[in-house]
């Protein structure tokens, strides 16, 4: 397995909407491998969540595991919100934003439809954290970031504050 580089905002490439996966891709050792590597990358980082697109593969699949023990692995692909109900206000953060967190208002409940890694379709009903978890990385797939639900203001200061973090980065 390996960890795979995480593209960080204001990169243009996280704009970038994802295409479907053919579910037969799913059957090739690379794209397991992929998937494999996307696990490590996310609990490494550490993140509950990771988009293809955040790490370059501009494909409609997700890895999610909101579990404090990190054994509970989920696989989205082509995954569809079929279902939406109540509002929560959760903060968020993102591997693609470091460090940064905002109050995001999102469905409580949803339900999503997906191909898991096999590529057998599963229905799942997801509340609370998982519901959060599952809008914010289809966000990803979109194009879309959770600083896009700050006002421009706060969006330009979350910039110039990740900006200042990447100097210092590099300067050590």
């Amino acid at each position: 397995m390996a960890q795979l580089p995480i593209l960080e905002f204001p990169d243009p490439r996280l704009r970038t909407r994802a295409t479907p996966v053919d579910p037969g891709w799913l059957a090739e050792p690379a794209t397991q491998q992929l998937l494999d590597d996307m696990f490590e990358t996310m609990y490494e980082a550490p993140g509950i969540g990771l988009a293809a697109s955040q790490v370059d593969v501009h494909r409609r699949f997700m890895v999610i595991d909101i579990s404090e023990e990190k054994n509970q692995p989920l696989v989205f692909v082509n995954p569809l919100i079929t279902g939406r109900s109540g509002e929560q206000v959760y903060q968020e953060g993102c591997l693609s934003v470091p460090g940064i967190f905002a109050d995001v208002a999102r469905a409580d409940s949803i339900t999503v439809q997906a191909l898991d890694r096999h590529g057998a379709a599963f229905t799942l009903q997801a509340e609370g954290l998982l519901a959060v978890c599952v809008q914010h990385e289809m966000d990803h797939l979109e194009g879309k970031l959770f600083v896009d639900y700050l006002s421009p203001l706060k969006r330009e200061m979350v910039r110039k504050k990740l900006a200042k973090q990447r100097k210092q980065t590099d300067a050590a």
